[in-house]
């Protein structure tokens, strides 16, 4: 992948991110404040919080935005933006499958609504849209390259595939810099639902036994929070910006079991594990992916496994006054 002619200094940037206070966003949002670059935050606060954002309140544009109902090109002729970093989303499988009109008008719509205002604007910032693993589906292959197959099983996977697809059409029919980002099973603080937070929360409701969807074998690639919001600035300083999408994750594979099996040693318990023996519907059995695409360009996860949970334990202990060990 050829990265962009021109690296992005972040000191004085003008840098919006949609969803900036919800998970991957605020910590997104804390590493630009901390480059130097002017960040405002567009939230609804329906899944993310003012808590997320609190430690860079007094340095960021917190304003409570709904982009379903935002007129981007009024907003962008008047507010100059340098880079966008559109994470605004439902960022989860299940609801999804159980009302996918709810995951179109919030996932899809608004992005085209997005992408046609930029077409109009003849717009010369950087964007770089967050996108998800679960575009894959059940992958034929391991590990899963950018160039697999795309068969996503759930309106959600369909939906991210199919502003990945009209942003890279937007990119090269008009010339605009964007990039999408497919994250794989992002965990870490300020995640308050997915796998790690969920099992969590279970061993603190249940010390002496655990239920957990699936077997054990299902396979995940973890990617911690910090080096998720560092891959997005890397895309957007040193990618090549011509609708190419990049796979975000560790580079290992760890399976439900192993994942648990850490959480009870980092915690001190050991909890009998109940199987339900099946996954949960527009759940794959494997995700593990090939990041040397991103590789190419800079990023490098510096965050190990073990490392990432013991913080996302200390934070789930801090939140919920929790004590283990």
């Amino acid at each position: 992948m050829t990265q962009s002619n021109e690296p992005l200094e972040w000191q004085g940037k003008s840098v919006l991110i949609t969803g900036g206070a919800g998970f991957i966003g605020s910590h997104l949002a804390g590493l630009l404040v901390d480059a130097g670059a002017d960040v405002t935050v567009f939230d609804t606060f329906a899944s993310g919080s003012r808590e997320n954002v609190a430690a860079i309140n007094d340095r960021i544009s917190l304003q409570e935005r709904d982009i379903r109902e935002l007129d981007w090109e009024a907003y962008l002729s008047e507010n100059h933006v340098d880079v966008l970093f559109h994470l605004a989303a439902n960022a989860y499988v299940p609801p999804s499958v159980e009302s996918p009109s709810f995951d179109y008008e919030l996932n899809f719509a608004p992005v085209f609504r997005l992408l046609e205002a930029l077409r109009k604007l003849k717009w010369q910032g950087r964007m770089v849209f967050a996108s998800t693993a679960a575009v894959y589906g059940n992958s034929v292959r391991i590990p899963i390259s950018e160039e697999d197959l795309t068969v996503p099983i759930s309106p959600y996977g369909v939906g991210k595939l199919a502003a990945e697809r009209y942003l890279a059409v937007f990119a090269n029919l008009y010339g605009l810099k964007m990039a999408s980002l497919r994250f794989f099973s992002a965990f870490g603080p300020r995640q308050r639902k997915q796998v790690v937070f969920d099992l969590l929360a279970k061993l603190s409701a249940d010390r002496e036994k655990i239920f957990i969807h699936g077997d054990g074998t299902q396979v995940r690639d973890f990617l911690y929070v910090e080096d998720a919001a560092r891959s997005a600035m890397i895309v957007a300083g040193q990618g090549a910006l011509t609708g190419e999408v990049y796979n975000v994750g560790s580079g290992k594979e760890y399976t439900i079991a192993q994942l648990a099996k850490s959480l009870c040693k980092l915690t001190g318990l050991d909890p009998t594990f109940d199987y339900s023996g099946t996954n949960r519907p527009g759940d794959p059995e494997k995700l593990v992916v090939d990041i040397s695409r991103l590789r190419s360009i800079g990023y490098e996860p510096q965050v190990d496994f073990e490392q990432g949970l013991a913080n996302t334990i200390a934070w789930y202990q801090e939140q919920t006054g929790e004590t283990w060990k």
